[in-house]
């Protein structure tokens, strides 16, 4: 889910909002929403060995196309694309749409390797998949988990992103940041996170995760009239063997209750120092982001080509919940 420091604002501050005139679109008119959606299935699914993973992705459009990789969120899975996808490939981009780590049929290599959640281990595995399959360079775009994936690779691997669509900005995890407190209001946006934390709450999850995850699309996205088809398809990627583990594992180790891995604390630390990104970017904001949703809170992080959108009457799963603007952010990107 989006960073600490922007629910604090989303909480403390309500929902009340202002946008940057000189960089904002007009808000774009909810479309295709779940349970009307044009698209329910991602087709043939793939793999391609991605660093420590075999990592299963769907891919569309042509393949000597221009490339885009989106990334989805928790608890969300790749199917927050699938109407996303068919509008990019129809413009001529080669579209790829992985399922991260612990989602779906992206599984470990070795059942020795460590179930690692932390933010640049996610993002090497995105890295290594663009290897595999022979993309140099890509346009990334994300919300939620995904948003952060596609902005620690912009940030610390340039070179491979050629622009970049973050719903919420730059919602990078800062550890240092994390460990301060908020208001009362703010903290209790974060109850599943304090859940994670303790070993009832990671019982409980895996007991109950679709459950849990269905409440958190609900809250989220309040305005979000999904189906129970179109819930079930996602929630199919929470019974990966993986799936508690990594979410359990992101939780805390942003907490700082729950150590990385030494060979990505290079990064992370480059990350802290305060890593902008300078690649083309359209950062997109939603409801979900409250009063942060102007983008004042992140502009500074972005030092390259930017524009920024607001999505009124959108929650959280943007790409989902208005695929038509997503998609049109990403061909924007694109000519950034």
């Amino acid at each position: 889910m989006i960073s600490r420091r922007r629910f604090t604002q989303v909480f403390a501050a309500g929902v009340a909002a202002t946008s940057l005139a000189a960089c904002s679109s007009p808000p774009a008119a909810p479309d295709l929403r779940a349970g009307s959606g044009e698209h329910t299935s991602l087709g043939t699914i793939k793999h391609a060995d991605a660093g420590v993973v075999s990592m299963a992705y769907a891919e569309f459009g042509p393949a000597d196309g221009k490339p885009v990789i989106l990334l989805h969120g928790w608890p969300y899975d790749a199917h927050s694309y699938a109407d996303v996808a068919p509008l990019l490939a129809a413009q001529g981009f080669r579209v790829l749409v992985p399922f991260l780590r612990g989602f779906g049929p992206t599984v470990f290599k070795s059942a020795e390797t460590v179930r690692n959640g932390q933010q640049t281990a996610i993002a090497l595995d995105v890295v290594a998949l663009m290897d595999t399959v022979k993309i140099g360079k890509a346009i990334l775009g994300g919300y939620d988990w995904g948003s952060r994936t596609a902005a620690v690779i912009a940030a610390l691997w340039p070179e491979r992103c050629q622009a970049v669509v973050p719903v919420s900005g730059y919602i990078v995890a800062d550890l240092k940041t994390n460990l301060q407190p908020l208001p009362p209001a703010a903290e209790l946006g974060w109850w599943y996170q304090y859940y994670f934390a303790t070993e009832r709450g990671r019982a409980g999850y895996a007991a109950n995760r679709h459950d849990f995850a269905k409440l958190i699309w609900k809250t989220a996205s309040p305005t979000w009239h999904f189906d129970d088809a179109t819930y079930n398809r996602s929630a199919a990627a929470f019974d990966n063997p993986d799936h508690v583990a990594i979410v359990i594992h992101n939780y805390r180790w942003r907490l700082s209750l729950a150590p990385g891995e030494p060979q990505y604390e290079a990064h992370e630390q480059k990350l802290a120092a305060g890593a902008t990104i300078g690649v083309p970017a359209i950062t997109l904001a939603s409801d979900f982001d409250g009063a942060a949703k102007d983008g004042r809170g992140y502009r500074a992080r972005f030092t390259g080509k930017y524009e920024h959108r607001i999505l009124d009457g959108i929650g959280h799963n943007v790409p989902q919940e208005a695929p038509r603007p997503f998609a049109r952010a990403i061909a924007d990107a694109a000519k950034l």
